[in-house]
Order: structure tokens, then sequence, then C-alpha cells
């Protein structure tokens, strides 16, 4: 009954978004209170039955129903029990109703809340209701994951081994967060294209569904960048594969809409170009489910080869894209113009941020976009890798994180740049005693290195600049100023300072990495960096669904032992494929990074070690930015209380 109960819910969650949208549009355009009240309803009812077919699809993998098709393919009993659960998405049906959930879910949310009003929050109800309904059909009609399978196996074909890795259990469901969360702030957008309004109120509703997808996305993608760290073996932590850019693609135009949100909701500024930026920024979000889903695309991420998925999805795309772009047309006379600014101002600065975060995005998508349309085209295959994004993406990100400081010294509306700069001078002297520091310690000297500590420094240093000034301005004393300050202050100070921490830890592991390769036999010693590594030889181990061949690598500093570290290659019968398995050694400032590669016979087996000077920063820094983005949700939180509070009286 596991797969009748599920295909149960999907149904009834389908009959429900219908509901959800008919009541949404029509009770919008008659301002029926009713009817506006039933779209809420049923888009709590919407998010039960999702939850209920996709929880009843993780208790057949729980319990191994290989009477249901997609677990047969994906599961197996040997498998430990969080993998089982991991597993549900770990395939393309499974994370087509786990994008389902959380849909349904920022639905719900956007129910409970009603931001925007009544009407308007069921008209965008109906926009939620029409993407849910568009992606309900795609998975009833070409991924639906409770097909029986008759007769069932008595065991099941396992998961891709790659994805049985604790990172699973978290990295997709905050992609998904990211992704499908720019879905509430687009609906939002699109309802106020259809009441002609661009006032602040759709803004004021969108905003915090907004940050939380942009916080999700930066902590999905910074999951996604560790797991390809410590899990592929090859010392790295971004490829510019083209399914890393399919997330960061809408997380660089996502950044750009919380500014644009920000600035219209304070100073009515950009009104037109934030509506613009809600859609492109859910429709790169598509463009990232598209290149997964369609088969386009060979990777372990891309769990659809069918064409006829991916014809569906490019259909989605389509009328998410075509649609609301006709509906701004349309509306566009209608529309106000956004309130005046001078040059010299912050709003001029978040027109220079997004400027430039929309090109780099646009950069980012035709290195993707061009290999697969001329593979398309004429049949030719070429490969877009690093030297390309090098070149156009990394300067454009440069000139973004030069302006960044100055943003949060310059006032709204006009500002003074002189003032911004007297304040910013200590910290652009630490920036270059940085430079200078590195430039004489470090070698070898790399120019982008040492422009990338730069960055790093001067970012951090703003941040800290903006800190103090802020604490100063409370006229308490430094330290009851610091305890003072808002919340909403330490989200743009977490945030940008955050990236410097990053640009550190992409210039360490990028720049100043240290790597040998060798065939090794038992006693034979390396030295890298510092340390010599003995392979004291390989034995073999057997795991609950995997035999591993564990190498014991002692690492000696002046002649004393200071770890042992385990790296592993490991076999996995039931999915017949083989995986390394990495060992890593890390202070926080530098990781010492081993991978074992196949027996070359004789006891000589191929070994991989790597230095990686500031490598955990990379994620530090990311865990920062993370933190700046929900402190920013919970500054809206705590605003949208106290306006209840106040409105409490009023209402009795």
């Amino acid at each position: 009954m596991t797969g009748e109960l599920g295909q149960l819910a999907l149904c009834l969650a389908l009959a429900l978004t219908l509901v959800q949208c008919v009541t949404g549009f029509w009770g919008g355009a008659r301002d029926h209170v009713r009817l506006m009240a039933a779209s809420r309803s049923s888009a709590l009812g919407v998010f039960v039955f999702s939850g209920l077919a996709f929880f009843t699809l993780m208790y057949a993998y729980v319990t191994s129903d290989f009477s249901i098709t997609v677990v047969a393919n994906n599961s197996h009993t040997l498998k430990p029990l969080l993998y089982k659960i991991t597993g549900v998405w770990g395939n393309h049906e499974g994370s087509m109703l786990l994008w389902l959930l959380i849909l349904s879910t920022y639905s719900a949310a956007m129910a409970i809340t009603g931001s925007g009003g009544l009407r308007l929050c069921a008209r965008a109800l109906g926009v939620q209701a029409l993407v849910a309904l568009a992606f309900l059909l795609f998975i009833l009609l070409t991924s639906n994951p409770f097909l029986r399978l008759y007769p069932p196996p008595f065991e099941g074909a396992g998961l891709n081994p790659l994805l049985q890795d604790p990172g699973l259990a978290f990295h997709p469901p905050l992609l998904y967060l990211g992704y499908v969360g720019l879905s509430a702030a687009f609906s939002y957008a699109v309802a106020a294209l259809v009441e002609a309004r661009n006032d602040a109120a759709w803004v004021t509703a969108a905003r915090p569904f907004a940050l939380v997808a942009w916080t999700a996305l930066t902590l999905g993608i910074a999951a996604g960048s560790w797991w390809a760290y410590y899990e592929l073996g090859w010392g790295g932590f971004w490829f510019w594969d083209p399914v890393e850019n399919a997330s960061l693609m809408p997380w660089l135009v996502a950044t750009a809409l919380i500014h644009s949100l920000m600035a219209t909701e304070r100073t009515g500024a950009f009104k037109s170009w934030t509506l613009l930026l809600a859609v492109m920024a859910f429709a790169f979000s598509l463009i990232g489910t598209f290149l997964v889903r369609s088969g386009v695309l060979t990777s372990v991420h891309a769990f659809a080869n069918d064409p006829a998925r991916g014809r569906f999805i490019l259909m989605i795309l389509g009328a998410a894209i075509g649609a609301p772009l006709a509906l701004f047309a349309w509306r566009a006379p209608k529309l106000s113009p956004g309130a005046p600014f001078e040059p010299v101002s912050r709003d001029t600065g978040i027109l220079l941020n997004n400027l430039l975060l929309t090109t780099a995005a646009a950069t980012v998508f035709v290195g993707t976009i061009y290999p697969l349309a001329l593979d398309a085209l004429e049949g030719t295959k070429i490969s877009v890798g690093p030297p390309y994004f090098s070149l156009t993406f990394t300067p454009i990100m440069a000139a973004a994180a030069i302006l960044m400081p100055f943003g949060p010294l310059i006032g709204w509306t006009k500002g003074d740049l002189s003032a911004a700069w007297r304040l910013l001078r200590v910290a652009f002297a630490i920036a270059v005693l940085a430079v200078i520091g590195t430039a004489v310690f470090v070698s070898p000297r790399s120019a982008l290195g040492l422009f990338a500590i730069g960055m790093g420094t001067w970012l951090m240093a703003g941040s800290i600049t903006d800190l103090v000034r802020r604490a100063r301005a409370s006229n308490q004393g430094f330290l009851r100023g610091l305890r003072a300050l808002p919340i909403a202050a330490w989200s743009v100070i977490l945030a940008h300072g955050g990236l410097g921490v990053t640009a550190y830890g992409v210039a360490g592991a990028s720049v100043w990495r240290t790597e040998v390769l060798a065939a090794v036999a038992p006693g034979d010693t390396l030295n890298i960096a510092g340390h010599t590594l003995r392979f004291d030889g390989v034995k073999e181990v057997h795991g609950p669904n995997y035999i591993a061949q564990r190498a014991t690598v002692t690492v000696l500093v002046d002649g004393e032992v200071e770890h042992v570290m385990y790296p592993e290659k490991r076999a996995y019968p039931a999915e017949q494929q083989t995986v390394t398995d990495t060992a890593i050694e890390t202070n926080g400032f530098h990781d010492l990074y081993l991978a074992l590669g196949d027996s070359r016979g004789d006891g000589l087996y191929a070994l991989s070690a790597y230095v990686n000077p500031l490598a955990p920063f990379i994620w530090f820094g990311a865990i920062i930015m993370a933190l700046g983005g929900a402190c920013a949700v919970g500054a809206r939180l705590s605003r949208v209380r106290r306006e209840a509070r106040a409105a409490a009286p009023a209402l009795a």
C-alpha cells in the first residue's frame, strides 16, 4: 500500500493546487474575502499532502520496499540507514518530490504570514500554485516516484557510492531551500505586476523569503564545495563544472535582488528593476534545474537522462520567463517610476552592485551554455574551463569587492564619498600592508594571489570599520555601543566580512597549494611543505556495504609523529563502483590532504598528497556570510513581531 498511498497524496495535492490557483486569482480579482481565505487554506493542504507523499517514499526506502521501482533502482538492504534516508533525494524522482515539498512549505509560510495584505498574498499564492501545478504534472507524467515494479527483486541496485556521504544529508536540501525559496519573491513580483503596482508592499512581503533563500543557497553551495573537496579526491574545491555553475548563477542574481529589495523598501528606488530581478532570480533557478534534470549534462548530480523530461522542464522555463516578461511589458506604462537619487549615494552603490553581479551571472551563463549550444547545433565539442572564468568572472567580482566597503558608509539618496574614504583609509592601509607582507614572506609570489589577499583584507577591514563607526555613533562608548547594535547592522558586517575570509581561502588553496604525486611501497617516505609522510602499507577492511583498501600514512614533523592518516579506496560490490575516501588533517589554517590511488603491483600504490594553505577559510567565510543572512532574517522577523504587537490594540 505504500506506493498507492504516496500516489493518492500526490493526486490530492494536485487537486488542492488547482483550488489554490483558482481561488487565489479569482478571489483577488473579485476582492472576495472567503475565496482569498480558501487559497490560503488550500496552500496548507498542499503542504500536508506533499509532505505525506515525501515521507511515504522515505518509509519505502527505510523498509527497503523494492516493489517501488525508484527504491529498487537506488537502494540496497545493506546500505546504512542514513544513506537510505538521504537516498530519497539521491535520484531524479525523489529529488523532484523534495523540490515539491519545499515549494509547498514556502507556500504554507506565505499563507500563514499573510504578508502583503489579503489580496496581494492571495494572488501570490495563485502564482505559487501555477508553479506547483507545473511540477506536479512533471512528476506525475514523467518522473513518478511511486511506479510499481513486478515482480519485485530480492535486492536493490544500490545508490551511487559518491552520494553515500553525510554531506548528501544537507547539501541538496539546502540548495533546494535556496532555489525554491526564490519562487516566493517571484510570486510576489508577478502578483504585483498583475495588480499593476510596484510599491513597497510586495517588497516588504518578498524580502524575508529572498533572505532565507539566499542564506540557504550560500550554505548549500559551500556544502557542495566541501563535498567535492573531500569526496572526489582531486584536492580542489571548485572546477567551474556546469552543475556547479547552475547553483552559482541564481546565487549571484539573488545577491543583487536582496540589495535591490533593500533599496526599494528604504527609498523607493529601482521599483521596476527589482520586479525584473525577482523574475530573473527564479528563472536562473529553473535554468539550473533544466541543466541538471534534462540529460544535457553528464554529472554525478545530473540524475535525468530522458529527453522528454528536458522538454517538459524547458516548457516550464519558457512559461516562467516569457509570461512574466510579457506581463511586465504590458503593465510597464502603469508602473510608478523609482525615486531619484544623487550620483554619490548608497542607491548608486547598489546600482553598481546590481550591474556587476548580473554581468557576472551573464558571463557564467555564457560559459556554461555556449559549449552545450555549440554541441547541439554543430556537433562540435569544446570545453570552457577556469581560464575563461579567470578572464571574465574574476575581474567583475574584483570590481564589486573594491566598491563593497563604501556602500554601508554612504548615506541613502545623497552621500559623502570623501567622508566614506576618510573612514576607510585605515582599512586601505591595512590591505596594502597585507599585500606587502605576503609578497615578502610567502613564496612563490603570485599577482593573482596577492590581489586576492589584498581584496580579502580590504573587505574584512572595511567591515570592521563599519562596525566601529556604528558602535561609536551610539554615543554610549564603544563596548556599550557594540552590544546595542541592532541585529540588522550585523547582517551587513558579517556578509561582507565573510566574503573577505572566503577570498583568503580561495587564494591559499588555489595559488599556494603544494602537491606531490608518487608511487610508494611500505616504508617509503614523501616530503611536502615541511611534513614527512611515511607510507606504512595497505590492508583490507570491510564496511557495511563496501570493501576498502585502507592505507596507513604516518605524518612526521622534525622526526616526531604528529598524527596518522588513513586514506582509502572503497569498492561497492552492489553498485560495482570504486571511489576514493580521502584523509584530511587540518589545524584551521591549512589542510594536509591525502588520496590513495590504484595499486601499481609489487606492493606499490599511487598516493596523492596536498597541502592547501588557508583552505578552511573558504568554508569559514561561507558560514560567516550565512550568519549575516540569518541576522537579516532575524531582524525582519523581529520587525514583524513589533508591528503585530503595535497593531493588536487597534484591531481589538
